[in-house]
């Protein structure tokens, strides 16, 4: 039986835009999904605050709208999992 590749070698899945909306910041345009508690399975850390989400906690991923100069891949490599209130308090 043919093995998986390891999840580190994996190209990153996309994360679908439903129930995502379009923000407007400063330093561009940005997707940002909301995650309920019960979808959150893993732990992921926060980089507005350096913190965990720890699992089951209600939060948003943000990725770019569009590729930048600065990414070296698409914009679905560079989501990011936020707590709500540190992606709300972002400026």
């Amino acid at each position: 039986m043919a093995r998986r590749p390891s999840k580190h070698l994996r190209a990153p899945r996309p994360l679908g835009s439903g129930h995502a909306r379009a923000e407007q910041r400063t330093d561009g345009r940005w997707v940002v999904r909301s995650i309920a508690g019960a979808a959150a399975t893993k732990e992921y850390r926060c980089p507005g605050c350096s913190r965990s989400i720890p699992p089951g906690t209600p939060h948003v991923v943000v990725w770019p709208a569009e590729p930048t100069s600065w990414m070296v891949d698409s914009p679905v490599t560079e989501r990011r999992h936020w707590h709500t209130g540190c992606w709300s308090r972002r400026s």
